[in-house]
């Protein structure tokens, strides 16, 4: 049973940093990628960046220079380091995979949301002053 499981969501001021993380159960990161999107209720989910199993990166533009991705498989973990957090950034964030082995970061991030199998229950992220 794949299990994927955000956190490290929470109350920022502008201009704040926080990292998330999202912790695999039931599979290896040696074989599946994970990307973290967002959404804020009623609003279209918004990709943000994927890292797959051979440690490939992709960030959004829209978040490029202030979000990075990154894993320790010793953790079987990926985290999404977000930097000058802004008022806009507020929204809840999920990771997922589409659970296929040796996907790339474009085959994963153009995926439709129901290809992309297994998610997370998301974290909260309200970035205010």
């Amino acid at each position: 049973q794949v299990h994927l499981a955000e956190s490290g969501g929470g109350l920022v001021q502008p201009g704040g940093s926080l990292t998330l993380s999202c912790v695999g159960r039931g599979f290896t990161l040696d074989y599946y990628g994970i990307a973290w999107f967002r959404q804020v209720p009623g609003k279209e989910r918004e990709g943000l960046s994927c890292i797959s199993s051979d440690g490939s990166t992709y960030v959004s533009d829209s978040v490029k220079g202030r979000f990075t991705t990154y894993s320790d498989k010793a953790k079987n973990t990926v985290y999404l380091q977000m930097n000058d957090l802004k008022a806009e950034d507020t929204a809840v964030y999920y990771c997922a995979t589409d659970g296929l082995k040796f996907s790339t970061t474009h085959q994963i991030m153009s995926k439709e949301a129901l290809e992309l199998l297994y998610w997370g229950r998301g974290t909260q992220v309200n970035v205010s002053s």
